[in-house]
């Protein structure tokens, strides 16, 4: 019997229905052009990412100028309505937001001047406070003695960092004059030229559809950030306030610093709160003779937070735009390792105008995973 190409007999050698080959080829999951875009996407990332970390002197005020300006545009477009000039406009908002900050810094910097001529002496007073924890320090030594990790007599009681951590750390928090002097002039000629900028760029695309989508983009992220700064300013505003307060209520020195130190630190999420609530412990543990009194203002500190990061911002901002709590934690992860302190202050906005375009380049409308 004669055997078709594209037929095979039955393995015992029966002659019964013959089994049919089928030679199309599946295609592959992953193609190479796709790898090479992958692989193509994930080098440009990291250029862009070591280019941002090196030049951080010159891109971090040019991108904080520009974010700010952005959140800023709102209040030159209504001074415009008054007639007045988008430049002098430009010049009467930088100056406001110059001698609230000066306002603030000036709060804050007279408690911090105070206590860093005094570091050696108060770091005795917490050393003395804090002796209830040498038992236990000891043995947690003794454990690691008894585990091969350490002797007993390495460390029996308490002990604190050295101070060498002062200056860098104040080099780390400062920005440099050259910084200050760039971002500020960027603020200006931006919110200055905000109309042109915005012209311009949309002109720059040919297609209607290409130049109507960029406007609603653009008009969306200066809503939102906007909206953004004035909502959180208020809310921080309140949070030191409350802060002031409660450190006035309880005996802690310099209340209005702290409160306006309270304010500043919330700017930055969950990382603000957390050195806020450290800050307060130890200075209620320096001041009040007892550690039981030095807790009062540390715990009403926790409380307003939880209030204020759990009920008030959610319910405020959330109503706006819904902001993934793991996104914004591995974005302020993320810029704080790239520019520090001002990174972490960039983090929302910078997340905020990620989630804007990404609604209009990808809509929601686009190819889905099918449901379980």
């Amino acid at each position: 019997m004669r055997v078709l190409p594209t037929e095979r007999l039955l393995p015992d050698g029966n002659e019964g229905s013959p089994l049919v080959e089928h030679r199309s080829e599946v295609p592959p999951m992953i193609r190479r052009t796709e790898v090479v875009a992958i692989a193509l996407v994930i080098l440009t990332v990291i250029c862009v990412t070591g280019v941002l970390y090196f030049a951080k002197a010159f891109f971090l005020p040019v991108v904080m100028a520009f974010v700010v300006g952005t959140m800023l545009s709102p209040a030159a477009n209504r001074l415009e309505r008054f007639r007045i000039p988008r430049a002098i406009a430009a010049l009467l908002i930088v100056a406001a937001v110059a001698t609230a900050v000066a306002f603030i810094v000036g709060l804050i910097s007279a408690p911090l001047l105070d206590w860093s001529n005094r570091l050696p002496e108060l770091a005795t007073r917490l050393k003395d406070k804090l002796n209830v924890f040498d038992r236990p320090i000891a043995l947690w030594h003794e454990m690691q003695a008894a585990t091969g990790g350490g002797s007993p007599e390495s460390a029996t009681n308490l002990q604190l960092p050295k101070f060498d951590w002062v200056q860098p750390t104040i080099e780390f928090l400062s920005p440099t004059f050259t910084e200050f002097l760039l971002f500020f002039a960027t603020l200006v000629l931006f919110i200055a030229s905000w109309r042109d900028l915005r012209r311009a760029l949309i002109m720059n695309f040919g297609d209607h559809e290409a130049r109507l989508r960029t406007l609603r983009i653009l008009n969306e992220i200066e809503l939102h950030l906007g909206n953004y700064l004035l909502t959180v300013t208020l809310i921080n505003t309140g949070l030191g306030v409350a802060t002031g307060l409660a450190c006035a209520l309880s005996g802690m020195p310099n209340p209005a610093g702290l409160g306006a130190l309270a304010a500043t630190l919330n700017f930055i999420p969950i990382i603000g709160s957390i050195a806020m609530f450290a800050i307060l412990t130890v200075v209620g543990i320096i001041t009040f003779p007892t550690l039981g009194g030095g807790l009062v203002a540390p715990l009403a500190f926790a409380g307003i937070a939880f209030v204020e990061g759990h009920f008030i911002t959610p319910t405020i901002i959330g109503r706006r735009l819904a902001l993934n709590a793991l996104a914004v934690f591995i974005a302020l992860a993320f810029w704080t390792w790239l520019w520090g302190p001002m990174g972490a202050f960039l983090a929302s906005p910078l997340l905020i105008v990620g989630l804007i375009m990404k609604g209009h380049l990808l809509p929601d409308d686009s190819p889905q995973l099918p449901p379980d």
